[in-house]
């Protein structure tokens, strides 16, 4: 079925929409406007916890949140007002429900939202009404808006793959459009820094690529599955394919850019790259506007004159050592335009069941059994989700305690903005305790007059439903404009039940920062993230991805081309290593003052992983060409090469003294030198030899960075 041309974040919020219409509908008609606020809250609630996912998973999605939803709300009814009872419970609740969140982000998702609706039963509490109302309101607003989003699903089964697609597609642009930088012999001396900016857009494109094969697991794990799935499929692997040429380094740009500073053929290059960035946003925006996508003749010119240029310029000057890397350059450049040429030759109806080698691997814990190891884990303090927890309990209780020993009349708001501010590390905690001051600020600003307004009981329900989905619509893109929406929403909510929003203007202002400014202490104070740096940690894992990477080509390269669902996973893991490090880093750039030197060092640690990642991406770029090259070679120099590359990947992976280590790589030098005398006859067999070459030569950079001390004592 053809989707309607609608924009997504109507689609997205829709929900959201029809589901506050029904409940302001409700509230007019029966004028029950004390549970209003409830009824609104646990709309917002299941927002706040909707999850992508299958017919059947949403239901039970559904299920099981509206019992932990029930749980919570029952239990803060019944012991609020007892303060040591219901100080003792936000705090487990707090520490206890973080950690859960540790398993997955399904588990992550339906936790944080559990808390929420054990802070919003208090900010509703009422004691005029029985026990039972808040939070038979509370769950009647997450069914609302999940039957909502269960219509939406049916109506549009595919949608969210389609949509996080297009994301994935335009983050790909972003990325090739940098990568183009790199052949501008005019910037040569700034490829350092275009490096960085690489390593770092790599990250919103892995990102990307994660929403995707979510989105997907979830659709193809179940029997009856949707034609367009599998197309949606073939686009994602085709993404991830591009992605992986073009993050290939077959040369040494600066040493290019040199060479060619007075030649066509570096330009030509670089418009290539520029137009193939322009065919992945069309791409996004033909998923996003549910057209085909159409292959620009223009890239078929390029390229015939891409290949023309090389030609003339190998005719002129000859070949040279550098001479396999730029043409295999050019080949894997060339080979995203077939790519490309695939995605406007896949139709709707070519793929009904996905084969064998395109599963995908789900990242969810399924099974009981894995819950505990999941969590076992990250009981140490060097685990960012314990910490987290923690704090987060010690703030909940020292709040409690305030509120309760100083009789603060809706102090609980204070304890809302804390566990919201409050994030797992303490740049976003900084970057989102402003956001919310100013909104904050705004909205009250507002909100308290707007009744005035708005007198009659229909416009603020109109209010409300606008301002509800307004939130929603800002929450990822302008977390500042969410909270002034939010603001308003509540201010009017409580004018419907008969507060003086005026008397609530600086007790909700002054609770925000109160709220924010124990949020940001406890990030400070509490086990900060500067004294439990896992750069190094990170960093020795993003090696071993990357050697599992290497092995796994290796296997390709030596029994022929297979895109099985380990290969991937490998590659998946290595790029994924890489974002982790480069979000680390970009979290020590923000706070310099804190990691002093470790800044600069773990930007070289991030440079270096990423020229590793690259050269192990040109090598899995050809597997395409292992037929050709098995055909032409004989099978003992494509076991040479695989063993040394097996042997590298092992250097990259075991841990050892630096004298083994030393040992080891010039044994491997040794070999490698002595390889690429007696094989390289061929382009491609001379950009494998000189690929593992680039690859071992980074190694000693990389591990002393790892290691400072080693590098020292090599050095004396």
């Amino acid at each position: 079925m053809r989707l309607f041309p609608v924009r997504t974040g109507y689609l997205t919020n829709l929900p959201m929409l029809i589901s506050m219409v029904l409940a302001a509908l409700w509230v007019w008609y029966t004028h029950n406007t004390h549970e209003s606020t409830a009824l609104f809250l646990g709309i917002i609630a299941g927002g706040l916890v909707d999850l992508d996912d299958g017919f059947t998973g949403r239901l039970r999605n559904l299920f099981f949140t509206l019992i932990y939803f029930a749980l919570a709300a029952t239990a803060v009814q019944l012991t609020y007002g007892r303060a040591w009872e219901f100080s003792l419970l936000m705090v487990c609740a707090a520490f206890g429900l973080t950690m859960v969140g540790a398993v997955d982000m399904r588990y992550r998702t339906i936790a944080f939202g559990t808390l929420l609706v054990m802070l919003y039963t208090v900010l509703t509490y009422a004691p005029q009404l029985p026990w039972y109302t808040n939070p038979l309101m509370l769950i009647c607003g997450t069914s609302l808006f999940s039957l909502c989003t269960l219509v939406l699903h049916v109506l549009f089964p595919d949608r969210p793959v389609q949509d996080n697609l297009a994301n994935a597609y335009a983050m790909l642009s972003e990325y090739m459009l940098i990568k183009a930088r790199f052949f501008d012999p005019d910037e040569a001396d700034l490829l350092p820094e275009q490096e960085f900016k690489l390593a770092m857009q790599n990250t919103a494109v892995i990102n990307g690529f994660n929403q995707c094969r979510t989105a997907l697991f979830y659709r193809l794990r179940r029997q009856q599955r949707y034609r367009r799935t599998g197309v949606l499929l073939q686009y994602y692997l085709t993404a991830q394919n591009i992605h992986e040429r073009i993050s290939s380094r077959h040369v040494d740009y600066a040493a290019m850019s040199q060479k060619l500073v007075h030649s066509d053929l570096i330009f030509r290059i670089q418009r290539l790259i520029v137009l193939q960035a322009e065919a992945c946003q069309q791409m996004s925006c033909c998923l996003h506007e549910d057209r085909p996508f159409v292959f620009d003749a223009k890239l078929t010119r390029a390229g015939e004159g891409l290949q023309r240029s090389a030609g003339l310029y190998g005719d002129e000057y000859g070949a040279d050592d550098d001479t396999p890397g730029w043409r295999q350059l050019i080949a894997n450049i060339l080979a995203i335009n077939e790519l490309l040429q695939l995605l406007a030759q896949v139709k709707s109806d070519a793929i009904s069941q996905p084969a064998a080698e395109n599963t995908i691997i789900g990242m969810d814990v399924n099974r009981l059994r894995d819950v505990l190891p999941a969590l076992k884990m990250h009981f140490t303090l060097q685990s960012t989700v314990l910490r987290h927890a923690t704090r987060l309990a010690i703030l909940t209780g020292l709040i409690c305690l305030m509120v309760e020993g100083l009789h603060l009349k809706l102090g609980y708001w204070i304890l809302l903005t804390g566990i919201i501010v409050c994030q797992p590390n303490y740049t976003a905690t900084t970057t989102r305790l402003k956001q919310r001051i100013i909104g904050t600020l705004l909205g009250v600003l507002v909100g308290s007059v707007m009744p005035f307004f708005v007198p009659t009981l229909a416009g603020k329900l109109v209010i409300v439903v606008v301002s509800t989905v307004l939130f929603f619509v800002f929450r990822f893109r302008r977390y500042s404009f969410s909270t002034f929406f939010i603001t308003v929403q509540v201010l009017v909510g409580f004018a419907i039940i008969g507060i003086d929003t005026q008397a609530m203007m600086l007790p909700r202002f002054v609770d925000t920062i109160l709220g924010a400014v124990l949020a940001w202490m406890a990030v400070s104070y509490l086990w900060p993230d500067w004294r439990y740096l896992t750069l190094g940690r990170i960093a020795s894992r993003a090696l071993n991805s990357d050697a599992v990477y290497l092995q796994q080509v290796a296997q390709q390269l030596l029994n022929g081309q297979k895109d099985d669902v380990v290969y991937r996973a490998a590659r998946r893991d290595a790029y994924e290593l890489a974002a982790t490090l480069s979000n680390t880093v970009a979290d020590m750039s923000m706070e310099p003052q804190h990691y002093g030197q470790r800044v600069d060092e773990g930007k070289t640690l991030l440079q270096l992983n990423y020229v590793l990642v690259s050269c192990i991406s040109a090598l899995g770029a050809l597997r395409s060409q292992v037929d050709r090259l098995r055909a032409q070679l004989p099978d003992t120099a494509i076991e040479q090469w695989s063993k040394l590359a097996a042997n590298i990947a092992f250097l990259m992976s075991e841990p050892m003294d630096l004298e083994k280590f030393e040992q080891s790589w010039m044994e491997i030098q040794s070999n490698l030198e002595r390889g690429m005398q007696e094989n390289s006859t061929e382009v491609v067999e001379q950009v494998l030899w000189r690929q593992l070459q680039r690859i071992h030569k980074q190694l000693p950079l990389y591990r002393y960075e790892l290691y400072p001390a080693q590098r020292d004592a090599s050095n004396s």
